[in-house]
């Protein structure tokens, strides 16, 4: 969890769509009148709907022969990792990182985000028989032998389906999914052969032992839980783990002696534990080659090449926050040196496998209502708030349409249509259909110590209305802007006149930060006619006007928008503005909680004490097994509470977990497309969770670093990274030669 044309492929139709009606599952209880019939056909289609990726991996590729052999990589992570188990529950991405440079994976993914089998370690692998059992028959590479010189066989697949079959509570993992269906594994022909077979069919049988551990680590409870957290004794991939340095803030990997692929052109790789506020000061120290960045940082690499390209030595302050008290304080000098430190630096730019949601909260409040929640996403324009955080980059604007691939991934199909566009009328009239409605007992000042709607948190202003409006706010935080609760959408016409003259004034100078990039949604536009005076119920309101706050039973439709406050937050709090203007207009207040970055998901987001936030989901390969936990629809535990396994929304039906149900059970690939759309198509109309972008991946990288960068969707080749030779070059294509 964390914190970019498109074109179609040739036209091929699946068995579904051939089947015609008879794939339609039952009715949703929760679809409102015509979404079904909507959704129900999403996902049949004549072309293969998943096209390319909106943007390309960016790494500098170069030919393995022009890359100098030996030298360190020093790469930033966030932490040392707690575990280097990724089947641990506090399991991380470095934990992945390094999992990728020094296990063996069957199956690694493309520039597509499809899975590939890895030739390193496996020669081929099929579904041999699917009557009356699925048995996949595994051949490995006849080289392939851990680092302590025993071949891998099958004794390890054995060790690892059994530790995450579930079966064995004495193992503390934190998912078995597909392992469970394992009925027995056994060794082939050859000790180089490998035969699974499964008790249940299971489509995204190719993600499993990716990676694979040997059996030293996963062959008991013991072994598992504690042996492989702080050290990995026994490995096979192009490096090994050398050193774990929990003092130091760093992972040490070096080359493997016993690894037969192509030699690692590195010598080592550093993998360092520095906060990305503080990675653009390590880079021009010279403490780093290669660090994920934000868009602060990237502004200052990109004005420093700049600079140097008009010939200027010293590059010029940046205008935002903090450069003026930099200048009075006499710390420019000292800023000035790290901007020419960083000239060699590039920003290497893509799009992460990974997309950024509004949740709405449905256990409670009016969102429980899906009329209301179909009443949010109406009224909000994706495609603005997209083109504000990704247009500033460089990187294509486009909505995601979909809540389990992004375009690339064989599952992608834009299903955004099961729910429509932006249309402000339409919002309001579902507003107006579940009984919310312009007028009533509204309590514009809130009693000292009331609860926010939607659930615990902090507690709002008393004694007087707020006089900033959530731009305002969110513009103001990066230069040391209060914390705390307000509500947007009670300020008078006045007030928001002032605002946007503040507004614009404040964004004169676009180049600042993403906060103060382009126009901004609603600027310098009023209602028609006198203050109060709105058009009858049910008809648009004039462009960029506010409508009058909606009220039932005497309550005001105000929601709990609650948000991180940390400095590495600063884009969602912008989009978190924009959105609230957005819901303003069609009469729907938001009360703005900022809370630490500590205790937001922990506190708020897991335990649903929110009724919208904004947060990622990465996107798999494998949707049907990976995505199933975060749109499930909860049931009740045996304790009495609600298990929503990773669906914090709590929105979810039983017609979407029977999709995923036939999704995973069927070995027709074009099929089991076909039902991860149909699947997608109903969660866009339950109006749970919207996808707004996905997120922008930012690299800071030494000019002469290549093979590395901007991923994108490709899992890594660390054995062709490095440091290009005197005179050479990157050059475009393949960088395996």
């Amino acid at each position: 969890m964390a914190h970019d044309g498109v074109g179609p492929r040739p036209p091929r139709q699946s068995p579904a769509c051939r089947a015609g009606s008879g794939t339609v599952m039952r009715s949703v209880a929760f679809l409102t009148t015509g979404a079904l019939a909507v959704s129900a056909l999403a996902g049949c289609s004549s072309e293969d709907q998943a096209g390319q990726p909106l943007a390309g991996q960016d790494i500098a590729p170069a030919a393995r022969a022009r890359v100098a052999d030996g030298g360190t990589l020093r790469w930033a992570v966030d932490a040392v990792p707690e575990t280097l188990n990724t089947f641990q529950s506090d399991a991380d991405a470095a934990t992945t990182r390094i999992a990728q440079a020094v296990l063996p994976s069957m199956f690694r993914l493309d520039e597509n985000g499809r899975p590939e089998r890895n030739p390193d370690h496996l020669e081929s692998a099929e579904v041999i028989e699917t009557e009356p059992k699925q048995v996949v028959l595994y051949k490995l590479n006849q080289q392939a032998v851990w680092s302590d010189g025993r071949e891998i066989g099958a004794a390890d697949f054995a060790a690892q389906w059994r530790a995450l079959s579930g079966k064995d509570t004495a193992y503390w993992t934190a998912r078995n999914a597909g392992y469970d269906r394992i009925e027995k594994i056994e060794r082939g022909a050859s000790d180089l052969e490998v035969k699974v077979t499964f008790g249940r069919p299971y489509a995204d049988w190719k993600s499993l032992f990716s990676p694979l551990y040997p059996k030293d680590v996963m062959g008991t409870p013991d072994s598992f839980n504690d042996g492989a957290r702080t050290k990995l004794k026994v490995t096979a991939g192009p490096f090994t783990v050398k050193k774990v340095d929990r003092k130091g803030d760093k992972v040490t990997l070096t080359r493997n002696p016993r690894w037969w692929g192509h030699p690692a052109r590195l010598s080592e790789i550093e993998l360092r534990a520095v906060p990305r506020g503080k990675r653009a000061a390590a880079l021009a120290a010279g403490k780093l080659d290669l660090a994920e960045i934000d868009p602060e940082a990237a502004g200052r690499i990109t004005l420093a090449a700049r600079a140097h390209a008009r010939g200027k030595g010293t590059a010029t302050p940046l205008q935002g926050p903090g450069r003026t008290g930099e200048k009075q304080s006499g710390k420019i000098t000292a800023w000035e040196r790290q901007q020419a430190a960083l000239r060699g630096f590039e920003v290497r730019k893509s799009l992460e496998p990974a997309y950024t949601q509004l949740a709405l909260n449905g256990a409670k409040g009016p969102l429980a209502d899906e009329r209301v929640r179909r009443a949010v996403a109406r009224a909000l324009d994706r495609e603005e708030l997209a083109k504000a955080v990704l247009k500033p980059l460089g990187l294509p604007a486009v909505p995601v349409g979909s809540h389990l691939a992004l375009s690339g991934q064989a599952a992608y199909a834009d299903n955004s249509g099961s729910l429509g566009d932006q249309d402000t009328e339409e919002a309001q009239a579902l507003l107006a259909d579940a009984g919310w409605v312009p007028g009533g007992p509204l309590k514009k000042e809130k009693k000292k110590g009331e609860k926010a709607a939607g659930g615990e948190g902090e507690k709002a202003e008393e004694s007087e209305k707020p006089d900033k409006t959530e731009s305002d706010k969110t513009e103001e935080e990066s230069e040391g802007g209060d914390e705390g609760t307000y509500i947007v959408g009670e300020d008078d016409e006045d007030n928001k006149a002032d605002h946007d003259k503040k507004h614009d004034k404040k964004h004169e100078d676009g180049s600042a930060q993403l906060a103060q990039e382009g126009k901004q949604y609603g600027n310098n536009q009023k209602p028609d006619g006198a203050p109060g005076a709105y058009a009858p119920m049910g008809t648009a309101a004039p462009a960029g006007a506010a409508a009058r706050p909606l009220a039932k039973d005497g309550k005001p439709l105000t929601l709990r928008f609650v948000l991180p406050s940390g400095s590495g937050s600063a884009t969602l709090r912008t989009v978190a503005g924009r959105i609230s203007r957005m819901l303003e207009k069609v009469g729907i207040r938001t009360e703005i909680s900022k809370v630490s970055d500590e205790s937001y998901f922990k506190d708020h987001i897991a335990s649903g004490q929110y009724d919208l936030a904004l947060y990622s989901w990465p996107t798999s390969a494998f949707p049907a097994t990976d995505a199933r936990p975060i749109f499930a629809k909860p049931v009740p535990a045996a304790d009495g509470s609600l298990n929503v396994e990773q669906n914090f929304t709590r929105v979810g039906t039983d017609q979407v977990d029977q999709l995923f149900d036939q999704a995973i059970g069927t070995l027709d690939e074009g099929e089991n497309r076909s039902l991860i759309r149909k699947a997608d198509s109903r969660i866009w109309a339950a109006a749970g969770s919207i996808p707004l972008y996905q997120r922008p991946q930012l690299t800071a990288a030494r000019k002469n670093l290549v093979n590395v960068g901007a991923f994108g969707f490709e899992t890594p080749v660390y054995e062709d990274m490095g440091f290009l030779k005197k005179g050479a070059r990157p050059a475009a294509g393949p960088s395996k030669k």
